[in-house]
């Protein structure tokens, strides 16, 4: 057979699959173009107080691109809702406000995620209270005044809504109890839920722990399956750290132990112990991991900051604990790659409960926390009202991952909040790339007078330092991306680019999942940027051909996130898309289309290209390469719909 036999038979089969991803493509709804946040005078690198939680934001996340829910425990908040102290609402980002909601059982440090399909998950608590705390008489109904009834094997579900007619959802209950437990979506939707306590306390014990993890939503009705690392990193083992690694395989970090878990097959991997300071409560650390980009090679790297250096033994309520120092230790590992720890730079001041946020500039945001004592409350006279901790950090940091070793962090225009944000806080990465930070109540119930923390329900957002620039308002942006595939193309006008089209260059797409936060934790949180390439035009304006999703789902989980155009470091407002197929379950996967050559058309060059590269593509052979990078233009035209099947076979 002649060459261009081979190669017209190959072009022939190229355009059968071509056909195939054309039209996934051309089913793919298109999101509406993001414009301007609400303003563009924020007090930038501060903090605003802007509004009421309505409970205190012990758990928060971002449920639609303007709903926020919060979860509080059990306690006397003023707000009611059917006809009891409510302890959970739906704040409004654009209103500031919003409605209580019923959650009906108490979720006192509960844990939460998001599924597959968009529903958000909680899961877990404490026992049923009466005022102050205490046990109620009756745990199945709870006692008065919050009538509550216990928590512990709960499992709460709500999909999140903007007409306000979304509530939670009680489920079949697990079957064992868990205070204190983590969640992980998983690469098919499912979320997996480890460890945590039966009954309570400052930490765990042998004779409460529930060493074990499952899956939900279950499948054979398989059995919570016993865990290593949880069994034997007593008694600061709660909430323990877990991040899905793209192996596939988690990373779960207790005390001073870590392990890698192959939940697939069962199978627990001890590996190289923590450095310098435990991260999981109560030491509470600030944790995330870091982007996810092409040029690192979509290699996880997990941050560690703060905690404190207590030993096993040291975990007691007979010293005054709020006085003893946080750490300022970082440490970082890339745990696909190698086992061990890697000293990062030291935080400013130690810290514990302090948050790490990811921005959509990649930077990362550390806020809240303390820097004397640890997360808790109890009576004991040394405690600072009943808070556990002292001296709280109102400063905020930014840590920038691409910098040099020794100049990651700055405080270079950043300003302190005025309210302390003690334990039970927590913050939540906004779509206009502010920060919303809500939360603060050392306290067994709703406490406001005569103590240096008191219950707090004041909302705050942050304001980048990109807050009040003009945003790039990219069109063509899908509401739905898929693993592998057809690229997609977005386009940019001369204003989007700030006057400068070679802006293309520095231009980026990035999804982030902005998580669960409760505890220091942003369970879920992640960063990837997707594959690109550009077209400038000689006017100024500019197309971005935008791959999907790396078809592996372990590198991000299915379901909804932030999408962002990031041009010189400043963010389009975010749209949510849903990530995968939309459903749980094992998730459809496809080889990427290889993008076209990046390149910039020469205004008055008669359509020549003044630069040119290749992206991160790869190369092959000429022959093949040419074969490749002329499937690579048809596709594009496929997907832009200039060129037609038909035509395209005709021509072959």
């Amino acid at each position: 057979m002649s060459s261009h036999r081979q190669s017209s038979t190959a072009v022939r089969g190229a355009v059968a699959a071509l056909s195939l991803f054309a039209a996934s493509a051309y089913t793919q709804t298109t999101a509406n173009t993001p414009g301007q946040p609400a303003r563009n005078d924020a007090p930038v690198g501060q903090f605003e107080i802007v509004g009421n939680s309505m409970v205190s934001a012990q758990q928060m996340f971002l449920g639609t691109e303007d709903k926020v829910y919060i979860i509080d425990k059990t306690e006397a908040n003023p707000q009611m809702v059917n006809g009891h102290p409510a302890w959970a609402s739906e704040f409004s980002v654009s209103q500031k406000g919003g409605r209580t909601m019923d959650i009906v059982t108490n979720t006192f440090c509960a844990g939460g995620s998001a599924l597959g399909d968009g529903t958000w998950l909680n899961v877990g608590g404490n026992m049923a209270v009466t005022t102050g705390g205490a046990t109620a008489d009756n745990q199945n109904t709870g006692g008065q005044p919050y009538e509550d009834p216990d928590g512990a094997r709960s499992i709460r579900l709500l999909k999140p809504c903007d007409d306000g007619n979304c509530q939670w959802a009680m489920q079949q209950p697990m079957t064992t109890r868990r205070w204190y437990p983590t969640l992980e979506t998983l690469d098919d939707g499912s979320v997996i839920i480890l460890g945590g306590c039966q009954w309570g306390g400052f930490v765990n014990d042998a004779n409460q722990n529930n060493p074990t993890w499952e899956i939900w939503p279950p499948t054979n009705n398989d059995a919570p399956v016993n865990s290593d690392i949880l069994q034997n990193s007593l008694p600061a083992n709660l909430f323990p750290l877990t991040w899905l690694l793209p192996s596939g395989k988690l990373l779960v970090q207790s005390n001073w132990k870590t392990s890698l878990l192959d939940y697939k097959n069962r199978q627990e991997t001890p590996i190289d112990d923590m450095l310098e300071a435990v991260r999981v409560y109560p030491a509470s650390g600030g944790t995330t991991m870091l982007p996810l980009r092409p040029d690192n090679g979509y290699t996880a790297t997990i941050l560690f900051c703060g905690g404190n250096d207590l030993q096993p033994d040291r975990w007691t309520t007979d010293w005054d604990i709020a006085q003893y120092r946080a750490s300022t230790s970082c440490v970082n590992i890339s745990p696909d790659v190698k086992t061990s720890y890697n000293h990062d730079d030291p935080i400013p001041e130690g810290r514990s409960m302090g948050n790490l946020i990811l921005l959509p500039n990649g930077k990362v945001l550390l806020l809240n926390g303390a820097e004397t004592g640890v997360a808790g409350y109890g009576p004991q006279d040394w405690a600072v009202g009943e808070s556990y901790a002292d001296n709280p950090v109102m400063m905020p940091a930014i840590y920038d991952p691409t910098a040099p070793a020794g100049s990651r962090w700055s405080r270079q225009g950043l300003t302190a909040s005025t309210i302390p944000r003690m334990y039970h806080s927590s913050a939540t990465l906004l779509p206009d790339g502010s920060v919303l930070v809500s939360g603060s109540n050392p306290h067994a119930d709703y406490t406001v007078q005569g103590v240096k923390f008191p219950t707090e329900y004041r909302v705050e957002y942050f304001y980048p330092s990109y807050y009040n620039e003009r945003r790039p308002q990219p069109q063509g942006l899908l509401k739905q991306l898929s693993y592998g595939g057809p690229y997609f193309n977005v386009s940019l006008t001369h204003d989007d680019l700030a006057g400068d089209v070679n802006n293309l260059k520095n231009t980026e797409v990035v999804l982030v999942r902005t998580g669960f936060s409760t505890h220091t934790m942003n369970m879920g949180q992640r960063f990837l940027q997707l594959n690109s390439t550009y077209t400038g035009n000689a006017d100024g304006s500019g197309v971005l051909h935008v791959s999907q999703v790396p078809p592996n789902p372990a590198l991000l989980a299915p379901g909804p996130a932030l999408l962002f155009v990031v041009v010189n470091g400043v963010p389009s407002v975010g749209t949510q898309v849903m990530v995968g197929s939309g459903q749980i379950g094992e998730q459809p996967t496809n080889a990427a289309v290889a993008l076209p050559d990046a390149n910039i058309i020469a205004a008055g060059n008669n359509g020549a290209s003044s630069s040119s590269s290749h992206g991160n593509q790869g190369h092959s052979n000429a022959a093949t390469g040419g074969l490749r990078d002329s499937l690579a233009a048809c596709s594009a035209l496929l997907v832009s719909g200039l060129l037609s099947l038909t035509v395209l076979a005709s021509l072959l």
